[in-house]
């Protein structure tokens, strides 16, 4: 069976008995009598009860959040639940512009240790974040008090969001965690560019995430992407503003988990700091691997950085320069790139001095520079790539 089919059948699989179940449902409105749900008003407890009662059902639930903006100072929706569950956020949720009145400093709505969920609808999670922005130094500071996300999926499977919208997050906009076989469908990340440290959706020790037919615009990385995570397929999403799609950082903590399988492809970078990235730190405490990688089938909007592997990560100086990263990056594929950098630098590979990059395969790639900082170049350090139809000033001529 084809890889990509056999990793998306379970999703397909999850559909069907959805759809099925359906035809026996329970409604939960948490605006009816039984709940007392209000727009303009918090409905925390009106929605925790209404997940109560759909969570114990044995028939496939839907829970209805109706159109209409709703204050909501977050809660964990926690299973395991007796039958597939749906929520359908039709309005606003608002989270508290002040985050010490959240009900949980690290997660405005999180879901965990469920099977069968979907969450769809066409409403916005709005974290109304841009006072948390100004005092958001999580990326310089490992002491940084916590900020809470917008969306966390903990150990959660067979799951589909579609049809959502998460905006203004006061930090990461989706965390995924130890989750198998979770999809995300028409899917809008919004923020602002300035918006600091708002990846969009953050996956980690997660096998089968789809990611498909998604718009992400953020301050930070559009997608990122920690260790542990395998058989991850990116396609049609545009990503921008942002960092771009990012492997890492990884190598920075003790027993980080091997990156594999992970495929990007038909999508749309615009005006972001990078384009499609692969980030470790030196000095890495342990030793890490990533590969079987694949960018395929990139357009390029003026985008920094557009291909680069950077194993000298090291933002703010955090780090020890000398000593290489022990994270091995191998069997990794860029092709068929095209569209325009804003950096002179189009194409940049720097592997490990320490552990050099392997199988490394640049074909099809075709980047025009849009700045009069001299003509368009690339760096290689440490890497024998493959190069096939590549231009020569993007064909690693400074390789070393």
């Amino acid at each position: 069976m084809d890889l990509k089919l056999k990793s998306i059948l379970p999703i397909f699989v999850f559909l069907l008995l959805v759809s099925t179940s359906n035809a026996k449902s329970s409604i939960y409105d948490v605006t009816s009598a039984t709940y007392g749900g209000k727009a303009n008003s918090d409905i925390s407890r009106p929605f925790s009860k209404a997940w109560t009662d759909a969570c114990a059902s044995t028939l496939a639930s839907k829970i209805v959040v109706p159109r209409g903006t709703y204050k909501f100072v977050g809660a964990t929706f926690k299973g395991p639940c007796k039958a597939p569950i749906e929520i359908q956020l039709q309005g606003t949720l608002q989270a508290p512009v002040d985050g010490s009145k959240l009900s949980k400093a690290d997660t405005w709505v999180g879901f965990e240790r469920i099977d069968g969920l979907t969450l769809s609808g066409g409403g916005t999670f709005d974290g109304q974040g841009a006072t948390a922005w100004k005092q958001n130094d999580c990326n310089k500071n490992k002491n940084c008090k916590s900020i809470a996300i917008n969306l966390r999926f903990n150990f959660v499977t067979n799951s589909i969001i579609r049809d959502i919208t998460t905006k203004d997050s006061k930090n990461f906009h989706v965390n995924v965690l130890g989750c198998n076989n979770v999809a995300f469908q028409h899917f809008t990340v919004s923020a602002p560019k300035e918006s600091m440290n708002t990846d969009g959706i953050h996956i980690g020790r997660s096998t089968g995430i789809n990611i498909t037919d998604s718009i992400i615009g953020t301050g930070d990385d559009c997608i990122s992407i920690g260790d542990g995570t395998k058989q991850l397929h990116v396609t049609k999403v545009t990503c921008g503003p942002g960092h771009g799609i990012s492997i890492g950082s990884l190598g920075r903590y003790q027993n980080e988990e091997p990156v594999s399988g992970i495929f990007i492809k038909n999508c749309t970078i615009k005006n972001t700091d990078n384009g499609v990235r692969i980030k470790t730190w030196p000095a890495s405490p342990s030793n890490g691997v990533v590969s079987d990688v694949h960018f395929e089938d990139i357009i390029m909007d003026n985008v920094g950085n557009p291909v680069i592997i950077d194993q000298e990560y090291c933002p703010w100086n955090q780090c020890t320069l000398k000593v290489p990263s022990k994270v091995k990056i191998s069997n990794v594929s860029f092709k068929n790139i095209k569209g325009s950098s804003s950096s002179p630098v189009g194409i940049k590979i720097v592997c490990s001095g320490g552990l050099p990059c392997e199988n490394v395969q640049l074909s099809d790639i075709d980047l025009t520079y849009t700045g009069n900082k001299g003509p368009i170049t690339s760096q290689c350090k440490h890497v024998k790539p493959t190069i096939n139809n590549v231009a020569r000033a993007l064909a690693c001529a400074t390789s070393s």
